[in-house]
């Protein structure tokens, strides 16, 4: 893998499935009394926040933590300071700390790139969402269970090739959207987006994906569906005309999952708006795996640590080597 993660684009399919293998290895210790690996012993690992988000945060922090990496938590939001500026005397004050790898959330798109290419800092950069441009960690994430749902994990190849994902919302104002579609066609899988057409992004055309704005039809065919938040906190404008106009067209029921097969499951990256893009029955139903994507946020994380900090082998050659440790009493953060 390079040294920073900034776009799920920078992955190559070995790379993309050396992390999901190393996560299935790490997803184990979820399980375990003792949730910790000594792996990162000694590194620092700074959440560098400019954006609130609460979930990413702390599965970053819970995914170091298990693997014994230091953490610094810096919320910079309400800082009056200019963009350009404040990132880079934090970025040369992180850099005087010592940090060997920042994951940065930004609300200007671009920023974790900046971060990486001009010489602020020698950190592996992380990119934990810039803008409405990307979120390279959520698509893992993702990916990493339609993988263990679909077929793909624990057997050689096969993954995701030729699933049917359906991407279903506003698709214009999310990151997520646009990381999974690059992640999930490296994989081999087909993606669909469904949105009604004011939500859909200039360009969408050279995604190498398909567009619908039929619901209905995408629905029986997709091996997994994935609803996204509808992010009024991007709009400044009526991108359709009703909650309860677009909930008709473009939400998840109980009349549209029976629409579904048998194996299907259903997908959001959180946080919900229940009722608008998914009915609390369907978002709380037994193909629902949305409690499910945040276990595997953090082992993911885990996994992309691990491979930019601590090296390119599976997790389990580490896994096996440190468990003599893992008897040993846990620290701060053991039962995050």
């Amino acid at each position: 893998m390079k040294k920073h993660l900034l776009s799920a684009a920078d992955l190559t399919r070995d790379d993309a499935e050396l992390v999901l293998r190393t996560a299935e290895e790490l997803r184990s210790l979820a399980d375990r009394p003792i949730k910790k690996l000594p792996a990162l012993r000694g590194r620092t690992v700074v959440n560098l926040f400019f954006e609130d988000s609460t979930r990413t945060r702390i599965s970053f922090e819970a995914a170091a933590k298990r693997l014994s990496a230091d953490v610094i938590n810096f919320s910079a939001k309400g800082s009056s300071l200019s963009k350009g500026e404040s990132l880079k005397d934090t970025a040369l004050t992180l850099e005087a700390m010592g940090a060997d790898a920042i994951v940065i959330r930004h609300g200007a798109s671009g920023a974790p790139h900046r971060l990486a290419n001009t010489g602020w800092t020698r950190s592996s950069v992380i990119n934990a969402g810039d803008g409405t441009h990307e979120h390279p960690t959520q698509a893992l994430l993702d990916a990493f269970t339609m993988w263990r749902h679909l077929g793909g994990a624990g057997k050689n190849g096969g993954g995701l090739d030729g699933r049917r994902i359906a991407l279903v919302g506003d698709v214009l104002h999310s990151r997520v959207a646009r990381s999974n579609a690059l992640l999930l066609r490296t994989l081999g899988a087909e993606v669909t987006l469904v949105a009604p057409p004011t939500l859909l992004p200039v360009g969408v055309e050279g995604w190498d994906v398909a567009t619908s704005y039929d619901l209905d039809s995408v629905l029986p065919k997709a091996d997994a569906v994935m609803m996204l938040r509808v992010q009024a906190e991007r709009m400044n404008a009526a991108f359709f005309p009703t909650v309860r106009e677009y909930s008709r067209r473009y939400g998840l029921d109980s009349r549209r999952m029976g629409l579904l097969q048998d194996h299907t499951i259903v997908m959001h990256p959180g946080p919900m708006v229940r009722g608008m893009e998914i009915t609390a029955d369907v978002a709380d139903s037994k193909r629902s795996v949305i409690v499910e994507q945040v276990t595997n946020g953090v082992a993911v994380r885990m996994a992309v640590l691990y491979l930019l900090l601590g090296g390119s082998e599976p997790a389990g050659a580490a896994d096996d080597r440190h468990d003599h440790h893992d008897s040993a009493p846990a620290t701060d953060g053991a039962s995050q």
